[in-house]
């Protein structure tokens, strides 16, 4: 029962973060640097499934951790590295594969990234230590 509230308030606080960033922040800034390749719909199927593989490799690989060493540093460092690894994944393999694709996305999401698995690793671990 510990692994499923751990799991849902990680799951919550991405949400909120990430959805901010897309809905706010970055919203212009992708239809104009990627407005040439992007749907005129998300494909909510494969955003889902994102975000749920996502999180649990955050609650797997760090929150669960962190939680054992009662460790916030480790939740906010250890939550960059994760998010700075996917974010790369996708985005040097864009980089790589895709023509057109812009550096500058690729530097600003790996920044993003990094930010928000420390944010919602940090933030997460904080809620769940309020809520023991």
């Amino acid at each position: 029962m510990e692994l499923v509230k751990r799991y849902l308030i990680t799951l919550v606080v991405f949400f909120v973060i990430d959805i901010f960033w897309l809905g706010v922040v970055a919203k212009k800034l992708y239809s104009k640097e990627l407005g040439f390749i992007m749907s005129d719909r998300p494909n909510w199927t494969a955003a889902i499934i994102f975000y749920l593989v996502f999180i649990m490799g955050l609650v797997f690989f760090v929150i669960n951790p962190a939680m054992e060493k009662n460790a916030w540093q480790y939740a906010l460092f250890v939550g960059m590295f994760f998010g700075f690894v996917t974010y790369a994944t996708y985005d040097l393999t864009n980089l790589a594969t895709l023509k057109n694709w812009p550096l500058k996305i690729t530097l600003i999401d790996l920044a993003w990234g990094t930010s928000l698995g420390g944010a919602v690793s940090t933030l997460s671990f904080f809620i769940l230590k309020w809520l023991k």
